[in-house]
């Protein structure tokens, strides 16, 4: 029995061993964790290295019944550790845990492109339970996590995820390796919590301010800004001439702790 890969779960199953194996070996166990969830195991060609590892349990989740019904049938090392569900809907305290809530876990994968970034943002929302996520991605949105200021893939998914993990890509992956084959090259990245609790500003105006610093990236942020009514504070700051891809997520903390001091407030 082998599971048919389904084009509407954006799946392309990876077929190479050695970078099933090199992915797996990327899981440091960073922060502590002693478990990890596979996202999308498909027919476990990843998820057999995960196995191997002695530091923590694995879990995978698949929202594919082929998949999982492929999975308990093949992998009896699995058993009662097979999650029946979609990561991005799934409640939090569904998910591997002996405390619900609270036990931190590794997230990896080789992710289906067309939701990696809305996986991404889900870390984000439990970020303090997610203390290291390794997965492959197409290689443009790979590169773009990964990229720092002033180079053209930085935008608002990497500052938003560079001010809670350090981003590390890794390799690249050629499309000859997953069946079916993608129209295009896959990159692997890796991301470990750094070490803040809190941003020192408002993460709800961070958010606006670098989404629509971002959203007109060939404007200034003087201009860029202007729906977001900046305070004094803000429009003389010297950040406001330039554009968006050369502030770095330090400088967006800044910049927003500026947009919120009004005068005789």
């Amino acid at each position: 029995m082998s599971v048919k890969p389904k084009k509407e779960l954006g799946q392309h199953f990876l077929k190479d061993l050695s970078i099933a194996q090199r992915i797996a070996e990327l899981l440091t166990g960073h922060g502590g964790y002693q478990k990890a969830l596979e996202i999308g195991p498909g027919m476990g060609v990843l998820t057999q290295f995960l196995l191997k590892d002695s530091r923590f349990e694995t879990y995978v989740i698949e929202i594919d019944r082929e998949s999982v019904d492929y999975l308990k049938q093949n992998v009896p090392a699995l058993e009662g550790r097979i999650l029946a569900a979609d990561f991005l809907n799934i409640k939090p305290e569904l998910l591997p845990t002996k405390q619900p809530g609270t036990e931190p876990f590794a997230v990896v994968g080789n992710f289906p492109y067309n939701i990696s970034t809305q996986i991404l943002f889900k870390v984000l929302d439990m970020r303090d339970r997610v203390p290291e996520v390794v997965g492959m991605f197409q290689r443009e949105v790979a590169q773009r996590i990964a990229s720092g200021p002033g180079n053209k893939d930085y935008g608002i998914l990497s500052v938003l995820l560079q001010a809670w993990y350090d981003i590390k890509y890794e390799f690249t992956v050629e499309p000859g390796v997953f069946n079916p084959p993608p129209k295009v090259h896959s990159g692997v990245i890796s991301l470990r919590r750094n070490d803040k609790t809190d941003l020192g500003c408002d993460e709800r105006k961070f958010t606006q301010v670098v989404k629509h610093g971002f959203g007109q990236r060939r404007k200034t942020l003087r201009n860029a800004l202007k729906p977001l009514n900046p305070t004094e504070a803000a429009l003389a700051s010297s950040f406001m001439d330039k554009r968006a891809e050369q502030l770095s997520v330090a400088e967006f903390v800044t910049l927003t702790g500026l947009m919120s001091e009004r005068v005789n407030e």
